[in-house]
């Protein structure tokens, strides 16, 4: 695999927790923009990142970062680790007892009424619109021992969808949550073997399991790798399709490949689900060294159309682009859509500007990012006052290497290409991360941290 020095450029720890207010602007920002884009990733307590490879970085302690925006200013910019067994081990091991053991530094989620920061498999950790950490989850009972880190909300019904996977049987369960956050599904799901399942996907009436080529060798722990995942050529990749309340899971066979993040999924009939998805041929291949991964292809576009009646599934590349971290306006999430935004990628060592892909027409538009900075996944805003699809904002955390500093771009979603609207300016950077969301103003519950340690001090 392709390493790159994570302990420098955009991947680099911050080292310190900070609030910043009134930050410079240039351009307008939207008016209707009133809330806060929550960004995750990981960022060592210690400083520094063990390696430089993928499995390197996916591991490390949980940081969050936040900017507020209201009435047309950007009103602060707030950043915080995760108070976990892991982070009080570091910083106050006396409380270490009293944490939760997990790290929950992938995702953020707004659903009934909390804010959770989730873990890839482990507990999520319910916060505050301002990041403090409030602890276990107290709206999401059936959540309370793991779940995935990309569950997916029907924008109708309001369920959440979810699954762990796990190394141990069993292997994987799959849950459904309704719009309070009870649970009204709790499956075991059988299965031959434990694959690493980053992501699920569903439609109006169905849910799909992604059992693909990535799984565990735990002989790799003594071979030096902090993470036992390879890619397994032995291994036959399929899709699990499972109604959305229950009942029996159909396996199809595909193409291998790995899929880590799907874009999204629909019923095209009764009898047809249509996937898309960003698909690698390969992932995690070792050489045969059994020390050192090859270098990854980069991931494409790619529709599956699975026709149940007939046990089927046609495979086909959608475009010709590189991209990962795709989003979409998530009103349309399990139902037919036609535009996606996502990361680009020009090379297996750089995330670097965006694209906004037309599945109806094919068209591409491209915001650029100058060679050397590079840029989070883009997060789509709907516009309140429009019902149509594509209308909006994208906001995208871009890296500045000359100034090794962080703005906050806001582009016109409908056109990406022109000057961006609204530029945030921070003097300092966002490390390079995973995934965020946009928690409007309403999603600013009045919950307050009951674990007793003072906020972080400003500069």
């Amino acid at each position: 695999m392709t390493t790159i020095n994570l302990n420098s450029g955009a991947t680099a720890a911050v080292l310190d927790e900070v609030r910043l207010v009134d930050l410079p602007v240039t351009g307008a920002i939207p008016q209707a923009l009133n809330g806060v884009l929550v960004r995750n990733g990981p960022n060592p307590l210690r400083g520094n990142f063990n390696g430089n490879d993928v499995l390197d970085w996916w591991p490390e302690d949980a940081m969050l970062h936040g900017i507020s925006l209201q009435g047309g200013r950007a009103t602060s910019y707030t950043n915080r680790w995760v108070r976990t067994k892991r982070w009080a081990d570091v910083h106050d091991p006396e409380a270490s007892s009293m944490l939760l053991d997990t790290n929950p530094n992938v995702n953020v989620l707004f659903h009934a009424g909390e804010i959770l920061a989730l873990a890839e498999g482990g507990v999520p950790v319910a916060i505050t619109a301002e990041l403090e950490t409030l602890g276990a989850t107290r709206s999401h009972p059936g959540l309370a021992s793991g779940m995935t880190a990309h569950p997916k909300v029907d924008p109708q019904t309001g369920e959440l969808m979810s699954f762990r996977a796990d190394w141990k049987k069993p292997y994987l369960r799959y849950a459904v949550t309704n719009a309070i956050g009870m649970p009204s599904v709790e499956l075991d799901i059988e299965m031959s073997s434990p694959s690493m399942m980053h992501d699920m996907a569903i439609t109006a009436t169905r849910s799909i399991f992604l059992d693909l080529n990535v799984g565990y060798d735990f002989s790799m722990l003594s071979r030096g790798h902090r993470m036992p995942l390879r890619w397994r050529d032995d291994h036959k990749a399929k899709l699990g399709i499972i109604p959305r309340h229950g009942g029996d899971v159909r396996w199809l066979e595909i193409t291998p490949c790995f899929i880590q993040h799907v874009v999204n999924a629909y019923d095209a009939d009764e009898a047809t689900v249509v996937l898309d998805g960003v698909r690698y041929p390969r992932y995690f291949r070792l050489q045969e060294d059994g020390l050192t991964f090859e270098p990854p292809p980069l991931g494409v576009l790619w529709r599956y159309v699975i026709d149940l009646n007939r046990g089927t599934v046609i495979e086909k590349q959608m475009a010709d682009i590189c991209i990962e971290l795709p989003r979409i306006n998530e009103g349309r999430t399990g139902r037919h859509y036609r535009f996606l935004y996502a990361a680009e990628q020009p090379t297996n060592t750089e995330i670097r500007g965006v694209v906004r892909y037309d599945l109806e027409s094919g068209l591409i538009q491209r915001y650029m990012v100058p060679e050397g900075d590079s840029n989070s996944e883009p997060v789509f805003i709907a516009r309140p006052t429009s019902s149509f699809e594509d209308d909006g904002w994208l906001l995208v955390c871009v890296y500045r290497h000359a100034t090794d500093t962080s703005e906050l771009v806001i582009l016109d979603s409908k056109n990406i290409e022109i000057t961006p609207i609204a530029t945030v300016t921070l003097p300092r950077r966002i490390p390079a991360g995973f995934h965020g969301a946009w928690l409007p103003k309403t999603a600013r519950v009045p919950q307050q941290s009951s674990l007793g340690w003072p906020a972080a001090a400003s500069p």
